[in-house]
Order: C-alpha cells, then structure tokens, then sequence
C-alpha cells in the first residue's frame, strides 16, 4: 500500500454542514485532495447518511463510511447560541463553507452566503440546491430520482419500449458534488490575485441539465427529440450490445474505418460494396437491415471469441461486465482504484485521478458522531447520542 500523501491542498481548511450525498461527496474529494474537512452535524442524530442503510460500521451504514472518509465530526446544535458561536468561529478559520441544507435553512440560521461572506470576507462559500438558487421552485428540496424526472434526464434513459428509467448511479448528486469542487478550486485559484471569497452556487436540476446536454441542445437547435437506445448511440452505426452465443459484447464502430474492419472479421465484405452502408450516415438512415444481418452472425461464437476476434482486428468492443467480473479484471486491477483505509479493515473507491502518478487516497475513516468535538472546542457528547458502538 502506498504511503499516504499530503494532497496538493494541504493547510487548506474547509468547513462541510452536508447531508447524504451531494455536500458530502464533495467534501470527500477536497478531504481526500489534501484539505482539513470538518463536518459539522446535528447532535441527535447526525447525518442521515448514518442510517442510509444497515449497519456496516460502528453502527454507521456503508454510505457513510464512502462519502465522509478523512473528515472530522464536530457535533453542533445550531439552534442554541453556543452552537451557533461555534460554528461562527469554525467559519472564521475556514478557507471554504460547503452545505447542501435545505435552501431556506441557512438564512433562518444566519449562515447565508451573503450574510457569511461579509463576516469572513476571504471565505469561499459553495452551497448545492436541489432545483437551483433562483426561480419559483428555489427553495423547494429534493431527492435524485425526483431530479433525473423533472430534468427529462430519466425520459432518455433506456430502450425505445422501456419506462422512464433511473440511471443506475447518483449523477446528479455526485456530479453537482463535483462541480462545487471545480468552483471552489477556481476561486481558490482567484483569491491569491484578490485576496477575497465569494458565494458559489450549483445544483442538481443544474447538473442534470448539464449531462443531457447533448439531447437538449439536439432539440433546441434542430427540432430533434431524442431517440432511446439502450446501449446505443444516435450518431454511429453499429453502436452497441449484442447478444452472443453466451454473453453480450458491446461494439463501436465510431467511423467508417472500423466498420470495414469489422464488416471484413464477420466474412461480409459485400457490406462495404452495399450502397446502403457505405458511410456512417446511410447505415443510420438502414439501421434495422444492418442489425437485423448482425445480429444472428454475432449469436453464432461466444463472447471471449468475438472479442478476441474483434481485438486482433482493431474493432473497439467491451464486455458488459457485471459489478463482480468488472473488478476481478486485469485492467481494473492493475488501475488499483479500491484503496485500503488507514486504521480500518474495509477498501473504498479512490478517486479517479492520479497527481505525479499517485493516486489520493483516503486519509483515514469517517468520523464517528462529534468525535473532534473536543479538538474544536464544542462540548462533547454523552456516549449514548455521539458513539453508536455496535459493530457488523
């Protein structure tokens, strides 16, 4: 295991009130990047994160363990003065102020951006909403899945016969986690010229408009609703997973190039002299005839032969793994992406980057419930509210 490394933003000092997935996520990346990350949570309770499934350790679920690895817990009633003092002061040490509270919270408490920002002047102020900071449903909270409906991120997903569909992974909370972290590294960037914070704003309808991008502006300026197709692609031709003999194989034939090639490894060079494939554009326009020839050809081997075919040949193809198979591959493997957790006997995804070819990793485990409280100068907390000591 490598050593752990200080981060290219050690000595930075950020200060996390995140709830679940997007603040904390977010907090996450900096914590693992070198900052101090101090999470200030409710006394009863804490983050809800804590009991967003079964007890994994210290009576906290998995969830928590991923997104709060390498923080510090301060433990804070902010509805009392002394609580309040003590997030004040917190703040005025802090290089950075995160939230994802609801957006009405932070006003009541006094700890609106540009309330904060006037007190602390050099504060970098990063809050995440649920449907953005502006408009008539501002203040109104929200969950991932409600965000993929509302944004037409989940009216995308899927096969042209398929529901609505949730994507798989948390992208919008996850993606606007990052996003705040890119601003925040930006404004950093800009107080060594100005000497001065400042309040930044993103959120998850705002990120989800982002990632369907693609599909919105195809609308917008061509008139073109989008198209579903499962694993496939609106531009290119064949661009997708077929079934094998066995397993499916998913195929990218991203010019016309590689389908030569391709057409040439399935013996039907008479392809390349059909006039409806010649280019890209007439095999999207004969779509159904081409996947209508290839699909019984490619049920013919099985997927380690097709692929090995495919490779040698210099056609683009992957298997669709399954969670398990994707992680016991070579090339994952060889990425070293799990990474070990100091002073625990579990493994987390790192992030995905490397800084003079090392990765960051985490720090250390989540904090149990205002285990710094101490440290801080917050009163500490009676074992039976801050250490929930059942372990699985």
């Amino acid at each position: 295991m490598e050593q752990a490394m200080a981060g290219p933003l050690a000595g930075v000092r950020v200060v996390e009130l995140g709830q679940v997935l997007a603040g904390p996520f977010a907090g996450a990346i900096l914590a693992d990047l070198g900052a101090e990350v101090t999470k200030v949570e409710r006394v009863e309770g804490g983050d809800d994160a804590r009991r967003m499934g079964m007890a994994f350790r210290h009576g906290d679920a998995l969830n928590f363990h991923i997104f709060n690895r390498g923080k510090r817990s301060v433990a804070l009633d902010l509805r009392s003065p002394a609580g309040r003092s003590a997030l004040e002061q917190l703040a005025g040490q802090a290089d950075v102020f995160i939230h994802n509270l609801r957006p009405d919270v932070p006003k009541a408490l006094g700890i609106d951006g540009p309330a904060l920002c006037e007190r602390h002047p050099r504060l970098i102020y990063g809050e995440i909403s649920a449907f953005g900071h502006q408009g008539p449903m501002a203040l109104r909270p929200g969950y991932e899945p409600l965000i993929q409906a509302f944004s037409g991120l989940s009216s995308t997903n899927g096969g042209p016969d398929d529901p609505p569909l949730r994507s798989g992974a948390s992208v919008c909370d996850q993606g606007s986690g990052m996003w705040l972290v890119i601003g925040v590294l930006a404004m950093l960037h800009r107080r060594q010229h100005t000497g001065l914070g400042g309040l930044l704003q993103t959120s998850l309808l705002e990120t989800a408009l982002v990632w369907n991008g693609q599909k919105s502006d195809a609308y917008l300026n061509e008139g073109r609703l989008p198209e579903r197709h499962r694993s496939g692609h609106p531009g290119f031709a064949p661009y997708e997973a077929f079934d094998t003999a066995d397993r499916p194989l998913l195929i990218c034939c991203g010019n016309d190039r590689l389908f030569a090639k391709l057409a040439v490894e399935l013996g039907r060079e008479d392809w390349l002299a059909d006039a409806r494939f010649a280019t890209n554009r007439d095999r999207l326009a004969h779509k159904a005839p081409l996947l209508d020839m290839l699909r019984p050809i490619l049920r013919m081997r099985s997927r380690a032969d097709w692929a090995s075919r495919f490779e040698r040949a210099g056609v683009p193809c992957a298997p669709v793994h399954s969670v398990p198979e994707a992680l016991a591959h070579p090339q994952v493997q060889a990425l070293a992406m799990q990474a070990s957790v100091p002073g625990a006997d579990f493994r987390l995804t790192a992030l995905p980057l490397r800084i003079d070819g090392r990765r960051p990793a985490p720090r250390s485990a989540a904090p149990r419930l205002g285990e710094h409280n101490a440290s801080h100068g917050a009163a500490p907390l009676p074992p039976s509210r801050g250490d929930t000591q059942e372990t699985t």
